[in-house]
């Protein structure tokens, strides 16, 4: 699959960005690249294997988890918060 001008239009439009029309060119060969490989990838048999499946021996490997109780955390997020009162991030009403 190619992509075009109208295409990548239409995704920079759903995606919310901008791309720099020096930069187009670039961007529609790479993604065609990508879709490239997908469609590669979508040749393989996979009819055998498992959902499961994983190249992992025993699986994916867990960490415990273990909840943190330091009090600095939400201070240091909120700090770059536009606004923030007790502990919480202030926004603007979307509901009236």
């Amino acid at each position: 699959m190619q992509i075009d001008n109208t295409l990548l239009e239409k995704l920079e439009k759903l995606s919310h960005l901008r791309i720099d029309p020096a930069k187009k060119e670039e961007v529609m060969t790479q993604l065609s690249g990508i879709l490239s490989y997908i469609e590669n990838l979508q040749e393989l048999d996979t009819e055998h294997l498992s959902a499961a499946f994983s190249m992992l021996e025993g699986g994916t490997p867990l960490r415990e988890d273990i909840p943190c109780q330091n009090p600095e955390i939400p201070k240091e997020i909120l700090a770059h918060a536009p606004e923030a009162r007790d502990d919480f991030f202030i926004v603007p009403a979307i509901i009236e």
